[in-house]
C-alpha cells in the first residue's frame, strides 16, 4: 500500500458516501452522479488491488496478516460491485442510501487495510 492513496482512497469514498447518503434522504433515486462517485471508489479501489500485488516486489512489505489484509480487499473490492447492482436493480431513494452506506463502509474498510499493512507487528 502507498500511504498518501490510501488517505485519498479514504477522502474520496467519504465524500461519494456523504452525497448518497444525503441525496438518498433527500429522495433522489440512483443516478450518474451517484453511481458514477460509486464507480470511483471502485476504480480507486482496483488500483488499490493491484498496487497491493505490486508493492512486495518493490521492498514495500506488509507488516500484519497478508490474508486479513486481502479478505479485506477483496470484500471491499466487491462491496460497490454489489451496491450498484442493487441500485441498478431496485431503483429508489433507498438504493442511494445504500450507495451511500457501501462507499462509508469501504472507506472504513481501506482504513483497516492501511493499519494491517503498516502498523500491526507479525
Amino acid at each position: 500500500m502507498i500511504e498518501w492513496f490510501t488517505i485519498v482512497q479514504v477522502v474520496v469514498a467519504v465524500a461519494a458516501g456523504l452525497l448518497c447518503v444525503v441525496l438518498g434522504l433527500a429522495g433522489r433515486v440512483p443516478n450518474d452522479l451517484t453511481m458514477g462517485a460509486t464507480a470511483l471508489v471502485e476504480l480507486l479501489l482496483i488500483v488499490q488491488l493491484v498496487v497491493a500485488i505490486a508493492s512486495p516486489a518493490f521492498g514495500n512489505e506488509a507488516r500484519g496478516s497478508l490474508l486479513e489484509f486481502y479478505i479485506y480487499l477483496i470484500s471491499a473490492v466487491l462491496l460497490p460491485i454489489g451496491g450498484g447492482f442493487w441500485a441498478l436493480i431496485e431503483r429508489s431513494r433507498w438504493s442511494t442510501v445504500i450507495l451511500g452506506a457501501v462507499c462509508l463502509a469501504v472507506a472504513v474498510m481501506v482504513y483497516r487495510m492501511n493499519v494491517i499493512w503498516f502498523v500491526q507487528g507479525t
